[in-house]
């Protein structure tokens, strides 16, 4: 346990977001800070995009005479008072250390630790903010599910962010539906992080799966051009005075007894995970929608997953292994619970059933949310397209053509159906 000997600093913890899913892990992760004190400060700071928030009359802090329920109020003081966000999280207990903060500079001031957890349209920005505000040896962590992908390959959210600001970034992703594990609903999750060999003076231990972590300076997971590994940021290396930031102590930065944790490598097989699943989840919806039943859902998920693998060998090289897609969480479980119920899924089945687009059902059932699953179809299909690679991923490009009309959920079995050469 040598990476739980005494050391001079501990690790101070931001969470840059306060959804649904970012209050789940600040949840999460404030109870580990106070379990592991020789690691990490206790207090962890969650920035709030703040807006003026009234509490419901069906929740349990109601009280007609409280200030807080008469009038709007910062949602911020909301989350500070009653240790709750009332708002994206209602009816879950937020640790006392959690400090909701509406002012990002000051809640990420002396972070060692950055986690990411917001919608993905809100990066750019969010980093342009962050711009020379963060210290310079911070490292971070992607709980953002998504990809970026245009005619000239594949960019990852997390070198998104790494590149952005300077500082290396891991990925979090997996089977994880946020309120059940607020509720403390036993699940699993797959974090990547490929320790920089500059901070790991106590390397990941043997057996980790995939080995150990070799240099990140080596890696380059944005080109999927084939051309040699370059480093995507000049890292700074972290101060000898704080614990190393290797897997052991990410693991113990997450890792619950309901929310077990697998740390991996990958980052580009984690990242590909949990966007490409979305598109596998349209196709099974519409064929639940059709009536199907589950050996045609089933067929859509082996199909997908196979896909999967492909694209990720495909744009990312040796960097990405198979088992990721076919044994961690963030690959075949997160396939399994988007297919079963899923926002992508219900929307794809309710298509067929109301006889509407998809689209209109987005605008009708999301509240102004958007699914993933279609924009990454599209943006898949360009990058395929530019290559003629579409017949390669008969799945992925029969989602697209259902979205864009050109064919009908009906005829998904002659479309994903092997070829003859």
């Amino acid at each position: 346990m040598a990476s739980l000997g005494v050391h001079v600093k501990r690790h101070k913890v931001t969470i840059v977001g306060s959804g649904n899913w970012g209050s789940t892990i600040s949840k999460v992760i404030a109870e580990n800070t106070r379990a592991y004190p020789q690691l990490f400060e206790e207090e962890v700071q969650m920035w709030v995009f703040e807006e003026q928030v009234t509490i419901p009359k069906t929740s349990r802090h109601f009280d007609a005479g409280s200030e807080l329920c008469i009038t709007p109020q910062p949602l911020s003081l909301i989350i500070n008072r009653l240790h709750e966000n009332v708002k994206y999280l209602p009816g879950i207990t937020l640790p006392s250390n959690v400090v909701a903060n509406p002012s990002l500079p000051d809640a990420v001031k002396d972070s060692t630790i950055l986690i990411f957890n917001l919608p993905h349209q809100f990066i750019n920005r969010i980093c342009e903010s962050l711009h020379g505000k963060i210290l310079p040896y911070a490292r971070g962590i992607s709980c953002i599910k998504g990809i970026e992908v245009d005619e000239s390959g594949v960019t990852l959210l997390s070198e998104q962010i790494g590149r952005k600001l300077g500082i290396y970034c891991g990925a979090l992703s997996g089977a994880n539906i946020a309120s059940e594990i607020a509720q403390g609903k036993w699940c699993e999750t797959t974090i990547a992080y490929d320790p920089p060999l500059m901070d790991s003076r106590h390397p990941t231990p043997i057996g980790t799966p995939h080995g150990g972590s070799p240099s990140a300076s080596t890696i380059n997971l944005v080109d999927p051009s084939g051309e040699p590994r370059k480093r995507s940021a000049r890292l700074t290396p972290l101060p000898a005075d704080y614990p190393p930031l290797n897997h052991e102590n990410v693991r113990h930065l997450f890792h619950r007894p309901y929310f077990h944790v697998q740390m991996t490598s990958d980052v580009a097989g984690v990242s590909l995970g949990g966007a490409l699943k979305n598109i596998i989840a349209l196709a099974a919806g519409w064929v639940d929608g059709l009536g199907w039943g589950d050996n045609a859902k089933s067929a859509v998920m082996r199909i997908g997953i196979l896909e999967m693998v492909k694209f990720g060998k495909t744009f990312f090289g040796d960097t990405v292994h198979t088992s990721t897609f076919t044994e961690e969480s963030c690959g075949v479980a997160d396939v399994v619970t988007s297919c079963m119920g899923g926002r992508n899924f219900r929307c794809a089945k309710m298509s067929i059933e109301r006889c509407m687009s998809i689209d209109e059902v987005e605008r009708l059932e999301l509240n102004g949310q958007k699914l993933q699953g279609t924009s990454t179809a599209v943006e898949v299909n360009l990058l395929l397209r530019g290559r003629g690679m579409e017949n390669d991923f008969p799945l992925f490009t029969a989602v697209h053509n259902i979205l864009q009309g050109n064919v009908k959920p009906e005829q998904i079995p002659e479309l994903i159906e092997p070829k003859d050469s």
